[in-house]
């Protein structure tokens, strides 16, 4: 779905700094409200294939759409390692804070899902619907942590981290000590969670990072009647052709239900 014509460049990504001058990058595309905010995974940013054809999508709608990338990912400033699910969740409420007007709907991959939670409970009036991708909702503790050998979690807490092999590039990156403790102050799923917008979820039942089981406590979690939907043959990504078309339709079903 990617289109050079359409794809912003370089030359049109913004920047505003944050109060300690580390700077957030960011692309923002005026249009219709409610807006749409795209909040990204670990280590990903705001050029992923998903996002790429949420801009799309928004193009042809002509709705009001914004993609940025945290602290210490794609071209925002700032060491990787030093980052930590709050100062992740902070870029994203300056964000939503500086750069947007009107209600949104918080689009969340991966643990961009986690962090639309976070949001969505500090903001509660300024959010029209939630949009959970593959949600990796409280992943530092019960997707690493609690899959972690004893030799790995004694490297961690005596050396500070753990270069982590990745499954989607060659080079491995680091779990940090800051990033595991840090997670600990903002879990959620260890008890209800009051979001009272509209709320969809799409897992696919194929992910190895992010098994469809943990989407279905979040269900649990939730108050209200959030809408699941399971994608049988469904990987982590969800960026296929047919699984980005699914986005799409779930988006306009979700703008429809936020303005009722």
């Amino acid at each position: 779905m990617r289109s050079d014509s359409k794809v912003m460049t370089e030359s049109a990504i913004d920047r505003f700094a944050r109060e300690d001058g580390e700077t957030i990058a960011y692309l923002k595309r005026a249009g219709k409200s409610p807006g749409v905010l795209w909040l990204g995974g670990f280590k990903s940013d705001m050029n992923g294939t998903k996002a790429q054809a949420l801009d799309e999508w928004a193009e042809r709608r002509g709705q009001a759409f914004l993609r940025f990338d945290y602290y210490g990912h794609g071209a925002s400033s700032g060491e990787f390692r030093k980052g930590t699910i709050g100062r992740w969740r902070d870029d994203a409420l300056a964000v939503l804070d500086r750069l947007c007007s009107g209600p949104q709907i918080l689009v969340g991959s991966s643990m961009g899902a986690w962090i639309a939670l976070l949001v969505a409970r500090l903001r509660p009036e300024e959010i029209a619907g939630l949009f959970l991708i593959a949600p990796a909702v409280d992943f530092t503790e019960a997707l690493m942590w609690a899959k972690m050998s004893p030799e790995i979690r004694r490297q961690i807490i005596e050396e500070g981290q753990w270069q982590r092999p990745s499954a989607y590039g060659d080079n491995p990156y680091p779990i940090t000590r800051s990033l595991i403790e840090d997670g600990r102050r903002h879990l959620l799923l260890d008890a209800a969670l009051r979001i009272d917008c509209p709320v969809h979820i799409l897992q696919g039942m194929k992910d190895l990072d992010v098994p469809w089981q943990h989407a279905l406590t979040l269900v649990e979690r939730l108050s209200g009647n959030p809408a699941l939907i399971l994608i049988k043959e469904g990987d982590h990504r969800l960026s296929t052709p047919a699984d980005l078309q699914r986005i799409a339709a779930v988006l306009d079903s979700l703008l429809i239900d936020s303005t009722l």
